[in-house]
């Protein structure tokens, strides 16, 4: 009899045992999607000890190079192994990985678009990469040191720099870059050691001169001008084998302009980097160091290993029994935290859905919308902090708050109509304003009574759209799911949309300039949507109506990721979402509707739309004009390539404020974004880099009229009486395709 309980109790621990085992998981499946996408883009590599084509552990099993902090890849350190192929395209999926070490290795191809969002320290020094930078890195705003040089990276930089005001250290040396520095350096405000030696660069070096730099290095280029008085500041100078001449009259140089010697560049790892295996030693390490204690150590360790197992197996099973209630009554607790935590990540951190993620049921019916970033219900999430799938990753940013249904009552004057600040397809918008001061736009989702796995998908969207971090994209701050109401908080921007600015006579016209300043930001934020997470995200609900416009008039697009959720609202609000939706047909691209379609070649149609809107001041769709008239696109798509048509069709306001030549320049852009197949349309990464063009020729243009020069607006190639420096016949701005 005591043998049998013996047995009984050993099956008991046993099998709980197996269930912990089972529900737990050391390193984030997005992780692991990612290392196992760069492990084939490499060739599998031998040097990649313990690293799998599938499946496996990088946190657990000790992947080479792989070190880690909770469940998430925090450094991966591959320096040096004589590895070839590429980086694969999933390196964004690695959200907390901090410090990443390629260098010195053989690896091809270009620099891939999808860098980790969180990185600040990336080395792909000594490599045989090709090609320019991407246009995403100017969103890794957490970046402080970056090493790319000795490959064969070439071409005219972009404006990539803009957001990298955290940067300290950059090295672009001995690669083929040519052409002029981009205005953007100028905001790398922080950097104190850049080296760009031994490339093409030509031009001033004019936008260098007010960085705090200690160390710069910038010989063996073509660069042409005056020396800024502000370069004798720098205590590490080196710009020989260049073309540059001190300003008349300017205190001697202390030492030559002839070629000096080459200062050690930052090709080798940041001395600031601290050892990751040290500070972040894998589970797997624990082990083997215990292993050490001796058979002694072993047996207590066995024993404590035991106990631990049991008690979280008995844990792990009264939990998912409280679970299960909560799938009959579905409430979320007025007990739950104000902020749930992402660990030490920062806000806005762009991050990628988990690989294999199931799908939705209701998917087909979300017009084809990518659906968004799977998560549990966070009652669940708060439970079950170790089991499988409820890491860190599964909590929303810090920002993101819970707000009780009587806070959201009190601080909108319960609904009152004072405070509505507008009705949109989901529901009504009211102004919210805390007693510590702090204003929201309540956005009151009128879904009424949903299924548990309806509120699964709504706190998706609410995981989702909390993510979102871009200058362009209004934030998410909290939200509130309580007695059958559906509520989210957005940081409050003044009660002005795009549309209202162009179509309501109570405001002033808005100006050429201002309109392609909205156009940029509003490029921008698709971008960042388009290629920022994996499957790309799109917004599937773009329009005027859906852009805000701030105090100085820059574009904050909202309603990101919530055209999903129409379904679920009630039978009064669809239809008033029919008559809005009715009013937005001129938007629709032409394959909507259609099962499978891409959503981001769709949103680059509706951003065509828009800007026929900035440029016209027509609506896409207005049933007040003459039949041929109605739809915007069918109406100017037959003109915009007919110079006189092209005139008449400007709105009145702002005509004549433009040159013929920048509207001809906007209007292809246009007509790339609307091409009937969807085929044909470019990303919105090359939309970006065409605005930015425009935008950049245009205000170079205008300087030279303030100072009376007389300029072709889109020469290449143009002398300047602004600063004394004289740029680059050949590489003063990069050629466009339009």
């Amino acid at each position: 009899m005591l043998q049998q309980r013996l047995f009984g109790y050993f099956n008991v621990v046993f099998y709980l045992t197996i269930l912990t085992s089972l529900a737990r998981a050391f390193t984030n499946p997005s992780d692991v999607a990612a290392l196992q996408d760069l492990y084939s883009a490499m060739n599998y590599p031998l040097e990649l000890k313990g690293w799998r084509k599938e499946g496996g552990d990088p946190c657990e099993e000790s992947w080479t190079g792989v070190s880690c902090s909770g469940f998430s890849v925090m450094y991966l350190k591959l320096h040096g192994l004589n590895l070839t192929g590429n980086l694969g395209g999933q390196l964004n999926n690695l959200i907390n990985l901090k410090q990443m070490d390629v260098s010195s290795n053989r690896l091809t191809g270009e620099i891939p678009h999808n860098l980790p969002p969180n990185a600040t320290h990336i080395n792909m020094a000594f490599n045989r990469l090709s090609k320019n930078l991407p246009h995403t890195l100017s969103y890794m705003g957490n970046l402080r040191h970056i090493n790319l040089s000795h490959n064969t990276l070439s071409g005219v930089l972009g404006n990539v720099f803009a957001g990298l005001q955290n940067l300290r250290e950059m090295d672009l040396s001995y690669n083929d870059f040519a052409g002029d520095l981009p205005n953007s350096f100028s905001s790398l405000t922080n950097i104190t050691r850049l080296f760009l030696q031994h490339n093409q660069f030509t031009g001033s070096v004019a936008y260098l001169s007010h960085l705090p730099l200690i160390d710069l290095n910038i010989q063996d280029n073509y660069f042409n001008g005056i020396i800024p008085d502000n370069f004798r500041n720098i205590p590490n100078l080196w710009i020989g084998s260049n073309r540059l001449r001190p300003q008349v009259n300017s205190p001697p140089w202390d030492f030559p302009l002839g070629k000096d010697p080459i200062m050690q560049n930052i090709s080798g790892p940041p001395t600031t980097k601290s050892n990751a295996i040290q500070n972040y030693p894998s589970r797997g390490a624990v082990r083997h160091e215990k292993r050490r204690h001796g058979s002694g150590g072993i047996g207590l360790l066995v024993g404590g290993v035991t106990l631990v197992v049991t008690f979280a197996a008995l844990f792990v099973v009264f939990s998912m029994k409280k679970v299960h209630e909560k799938k009959i009554n579905l409430k979320i607790s007025n007990t739950l935290p104000r902020s749930l935590s992402l660990g030490k990540a920062e806000d806005g951190s762009s991050t990628a859905p988990e690989e294999g993620s199931q799908s939705l049921p209701l998917s087909s019916q979300f017009m084809g919308c990518p659906r968004p970033i799977p998560i549990l219900n966070h009652t669940r999430t708060e439970k079950f902090s170790g089991r499988k799938g409820f890491s860190n990753r599964c909590r929303l940013p810090v920002r993101t708050k819970i707000y009780t249904l009587a806070e959201v009552q009190s601080t909108t004057n319960n609904f009152s109509q004072e405070n509505l600040l507008g009705e949109g397809s989901l529901g009504a918008v009211y102004r919210a304003e805390f007693p510590d001061g702090q204003v929201l736009a309540v956005k009151n989702l009128n879904m009424g009574a949903l299924s548990f796995t309806e509120e699964e998908q709504f706190l998706d969207v609410v995981w989702t759209a909390s993510r979102l971090g871009h200058p362009n994209i209004v934030t998410l701050l909290g939200y509130c799911v309580e007695h059958g109401q559906h509520i989210l908080g957005y940081e409050y921007v003044r009660n002005l949309s795009l549309d209202d600015a162009l179509h309501c006579e109570a405001y002033m016209p808005l100006s050429w300039t201002v309109r392609l300043q909205i156009a940029l930001g509003i490029a921008r934020a698709l971008d960042y949507l388009h290629t920022s997470f994996f499957p790309p995200f799109a917004h599937c609900s773009l329009k005027a109506a859906n852009i805000l416009l701030d105090e100085e008039l820059m574009p904050r697009i909202c309603d990101c990721g919530l055209s999903v959720l129409r379904p679920f609202v009630t039978n009064g609000v669809k239809t008033k979402a029919s008559e809005i939706v009715s009013g937005d047909i001129g938007y629709l691209a032409p394959e909507h509707g259609q099962p499978g379609f891409d959503n981001t070649r769709s949103d680059v149609y509706t951003f065509g739309v828009l800007l026929l809107e900035l440029v016209t001041g027509r609506k896409p769709f207005d049933n007040s004009k003459p039949r041929e008239e109605q739809s915007l696109v069918k109406w100017a798509s037959s003109r915009l390539h007919d110079n006189e048509s092209l005139e008449q069709m400007v709105d009145p306001s702002i005509k004549g404020t433009f040159s013929s030549k920048s509207l001809s320049r906007f209007v292809d852009i246009i007509s790339l974004c609307i091409q009937p197949a969807k085929e044909f349309r470019p990303p919105m990464s090359e939309i970006v880099e065409h605005l930015t063009n425009l935008q950049r020729k245009m205000e170079k243009a205008e300087r030279a009229a303030i100072e009376g020069t007389e300029v072709d607006l889109f020469e290449k190639s143009f002398r300047s009486t602004n600063t004394g420096y004289v740029s680059s016949p050949t590489y003063s701005y990069p050629s466009t395709s339009f």
